[in-house]
């Protein structure tokens, strides 16, 4: 624990914060010296045993696409926790922070095959790690890359998979002001070919808790929708992660440090489906950024 210890990171006077969308945010309370999200980010890394080269990645991302510009996202599926990194860039044909980019940064540590056509329009992109990735036990084989849903009367995106073989249409991603289209969000949870609305009570996926967020996200995937809750505070974090049967360490290290991390804005999300008559949740995750 002493080594992670002196891995925290702690906030500055000028400190900028941002969500999983890497919009930017005030504090709810001051911030100043107190934890930045990382730090749930390295203890989820200390609990889980990861090599130390996944603590070096995240250094060498930082170093290439710059500080609070990488948002790193949590999962918990079965038993397992995962991890995902997203790197935006809204400029679109005009960015920076571009999937080759970030290959290139990569390079020398983590192998891919992958060509990107930077002139498509996307205007973010994600990789999945782990300990196979930065020891060498495979190649990063698979991006997802998210373009602009032009026509949607909401503000859309759709995610593409891309590998070295061929690119894969993934995820559809509607984005509703939580106090404003309630409604809206309602009527597109139940607009679905994974869940009949009359079985289940929309409050089992519209949690009443976190309904007093920023925005509210339904997505359409190949086998599942999905619900992300944007800009929650800490206690309703802590009531995620509850309801959703996380590793008591990683329940105890928010709930210990509570003081330190009530000034930040939370992400949470989660997978569902109706298998057999009942509602099934099949993945959820957590997110902040580095």
């Amino acid at each position: 624990m002493s080594n992670l210890i002196d891995r925290f990171e702690y906030t500055a006077d000028r400190e900028e914060f941002f969500d999983y969308c890497l919009w930017e945010y005030t504090p709810v309370v001051p911030s100043r010296n107190k934890f930045r999200s990382i730090n749930l980010l390295f203890h989820s890394f200390d609990l889980a045993g990861v090599d130390q080269r996944l603590f070096a990645l995240v250094q060498v991302i930082r170093e290439g696409i710059g500080i609070s510009r990488t948002v790193w996202g949590i999962k918990q599926v079965g038993e397992d926790i995962r991890w995902e990194f997203y790197f935006y860039d809204y400029r679109r044909r005009d960015r920076e922070r571009s999937i080759s980019r970030l290959l290139d940064i990569l390079r020398p540590f983590v192998p891919c095959a992958i060509q990107a056509d930077e002139h498509l329009h996307y205007f973010m992109f994600s990789i999945d790690v782990n300990d196979d990735l930065v020891l060498g036990a495979r190649d990063l084989d698979e991006i997802h890359m998210y373009l602009g849903n032009v026509g949607s009367t909401v503000s859309s995106g759709i995610c593409y998979s891309l590998s070295r073989q061929s690119t894969r249409l993934e995820n559809f991603y509607f984005f509703f002001d939580a106090k404003m289209q309630r409604q809206e969000i309602i009527d597109k949870i139940a607009c679905s070919a994974f869940l009949d609305s009359e079985r289940v009570d929309i409050n089992r996926i519209l949690w009443p808790e976190l309904q007093n967020c920023r925005l509210i996200v339904v997505a359409n995937k190949q086998r599942n929708d999905c619900i992300y809750f944007s800009r929650i505070t800490v206690d309703q974090l802590l009531f995620f992660l509850k309801q959703m049967h996380y590793r008591r360490e990683l329940v105890s290290f928010v709930e210990e440090n509570r003081s330190m991390l009530d000034h930040l804005q939370y992400d949470v999300g989660f997978d569902y489906r109706m298998e057999e008559g009942e509602l099934k949740i099949l993945k959820s995750g957590y997110y902040g950024v580095f």
